[in-house]
């Protein structure tokens, strides 16, 4: 496969993910965090560190806009939950489990 093609394919898909989190705003980030280690936050500042590996400047909140589709404070008042017991227990228990890096 021709590495243009292979790049096209590969932001089409981050497109898709980008948008599939927007569409399933009652899926928490706390949730995202505990069963696959990343959320949407991740995804932005993983966005802000690829822009500068490639000598472009994006603010961290404008990629949490691009990721949430809208502010954060404003996807924030409207869709964030205040984190159960349960979440808090699961996300804990996620980070016990994982290996330390040395």
């Amino acid at each position: 496969m021709a590495e243009n093609i292979k790049t096209e394919l590969e932001a089409a898909v981050f497109r898709r993910l980008v948008e599939h989190l927007q569409q399933h705003t009652e899926v928490q980030n706390i949730e995202l965090m505990a069963l696959a280690d990343f959320c949407r936050n991740c995804l932005a500042k993983w966005y802000v560190s690829a822009a500068a590996e490639r000598g472009q400047e994006i603010d961290y909140e404008q990629a949490r806009e691009m990721i949430y589709g809208m502010p954060y404070g404003q996807w924030k008042g409207l869709y964030q939950k205040e984190a159960t017991p349960e979440q808090l227990a699961a996300y804990s228990q996620g980070q016990q489990a994982k290996p330390e890096h040395h």
